[in-house]
């Protein structure tokens, strides 16, 4: 695949970006495009290694090792290189409905199993399956394609998530009629709402894909939820089939002295409620802004990560982030070999712009919360703080233990929790009597996608627990084809 001596001709070279000082103006994605011939040299470098696995989608100490969803990428990579995009196009859409979304929001595992990682940077996966449907939108080769038949069975989606879209749009080539039933206003779930514009542009890239879905035939009903506005036995009742896609949206809270003061929030509402004014062009009553604000982020993850670069550009007045765990190192840990996930220190884009604006990485480690303090009207005024040391307990677990000497306070008139998600909201699975697992996600065996009631499947989040957008591709999809196969008796569509 690529050049036989691509891979030693060339070196890694990733998309410009711009400027942190310059992107933080606006709420515009900030990759700037590279040229074709700098992507094709990229392409190139993708060896003719005999067992690629960027593409095996398998878990190894428990996080993702190659493409979950199987892409074909050493082969888009050589039709990429052999300047045959249309054709790499074709093979990319074999094993990914949108490719547009992960090739902006996956921290690409593929690259952190790829055979020429081993002694050299890896391939520029994610850039080149980027550039690849970029350029199949802007050529006008990516078209609504209704299925030919219908089979007059109906299917109803709840949550339009990533996996939720993925189930919709494989169900639709089925030729079933498939109904995405949404309580937000808008479709899209984790990938509207929960991913700032920066990102992942909700106009000129969400939008543009939902419009596409409904062109061939995949009907969205926004503003209701299954339960409350919609009770459990209509839908039992409309619909043959039914595919849960609600994702994990129970936020790990931190009840701690001072909980109850206000300017405290869970993280996915101050990103919503941005992105909803943004899409709205005027603050919601439940905008929550940064501006001229202290702000503590809680949690060092993604979702932090976002809380950091929205609220930069609302302007901010000072930022700190508290991460639990330690900083990573600069390069693999010998306990950490390829073709495992990485486990490196690295600065996304908004620590990033953190650091530009403030001088520093914002991140402290091995840090947590003791307490919020508050002002004398109820108001969080200040965060205290103390380090941590991860020790084992007499059960043999790794736990935080408090390093006295080490506290400190800082100001805050905002703080965002960003610690996780515990699994999926219960009340609808109560009322359809679902089955859990011991961590009260959907009790569904992975590859099956069946609940304990006829005709419900479970995939995504809502199954597996908080996770990657490419893993609710991968069970979106799987979860499609059970779903097909319980209503003909057999099925056509791919893993």
């Amino acid at each position: 695949m690529g050049k036989p001596t691509g891979f030693i001709e060339y070196l890694r070279e990733v998309a410009a970006e711009l400027s942190p000082r310059d992107r933080i103006r606006n709420w515009d994605e900030f990759h700037l495009p590279m040229p074709e011939e700098n992507l094709r040299n990229q392409g190139a470098r993708c060896m003719d290694c005999g067992t690629p696995f960027c593409h095996t989608g398998t878990l190894i100490s428990g996080m993702a090792s190659g493409c979950p969803i199987n892409n074909l990428i050493p082969e888009w990579n050589d039709l990429v290189y052999r300047g045959l995009w249309r054709e790499a196009l074709e093979r990319l859409h074999k094993t990914n409905n949108f490719p547009e979304f992960t090739g902006r929001v996956c921290p690409a595992p593929c690259e952190g199993s790829c055979v020429l990682g081993i002694h050299n940077p890896p391939v520029t996966i994610k850039n080149i399956e980027h550039s690849i449907i970029d350029k199949g939108w802007e050529e006008g080769w990516v078209v609504a394609e209704p299925p030919a038949k219908r089979t007059g069975k109906k299917v109803a989606i709840v949550g339009s998530g990533p996996a939720g879209l993925c189930a919709a749009a494989q169900l639709n080539k089925a030729g079933h009629w498939v109904t995405v039933i949404e309580r937000e206003d808008r479709p899209g779930g984790l990938l509207m709402y929960g991913i700032p514009n920066m990102k992942l542009d909700k106009k000129k890239v969400v939008m543009r894909r939902l419009e596409i879905l409904e062109k061939e035939g995949v009907k969205f009903e926004c503003g209701i939820e299954v339960g409350k506005d919609l009770p459990v036995a209509k839908l039992m009742k409309e619909f043959d089939a039914i595919v849960l896609c609600t994702g994990a949206t129970k936020p790990r809270d931190l009840p701690i002295e001072g909980r109850q003061l206000h300017g405290i929030h869970f993280a996915m509402d101050f990103l919503t409620a941005n992105t909803k004014s943004l899409l709205d062009s005027k603050p919601r009553q439940d905008f929550i802004s940064a501006q001229d604000k202290d702000v503590v982020i809680i949690g060092g993850g993604d979702t932090g990560t976002d809380c950091v670069g929205t609220s930069i550009r609302h302007g901010c007045r000072s930022l700190a982030q508290l991460e639990i765990m330690p900083r990573p190192p600069m390069e693999r840990a010998a306990d950490n070999p390829w073709p495992e996930w990485p486990k490196v220190y690295k600065l996304d884009y908004g620590q990033e712009e953190a650091a530009a604006q403030f001088g520093a990485d914002p991140r402290s480690y091995v840090t947590t919360a003791t307490k919020f303090e508050g002002d004398a009207d109820g108001n969080v005024a200040a965060v205290h703080t103390i380090q941590v040391k991860w020790e084992k307990n007499e059960n043999g677990q790794f736990v935080p233990q408090h390093v006295p000497g080490t506290e400190k306070v800082l100001p805050a008139q905002l703080v965002l929790l960003a610690m996780g998600f515990l699994g999926p909201e219960q009340p609808l699975l109560d009322a359809l009597n679902i089955e859990r697992d011991r961590r009260t996600n959907v009790k569904a065996e992975y590859g099956k996608y069946a609940t304990n009631i006829p005709g419900v499947f479970a995939a995504g989040d809502c199954r597996r627990g908080q996770s990657l957008v490419v893993w609710a591709f991968n069970e979106g999809r799987g979860a499609a084809r059970e779903c097909d196969l319980y209503l003909m008796g057999s099925t056509d569509l791919p893993y």
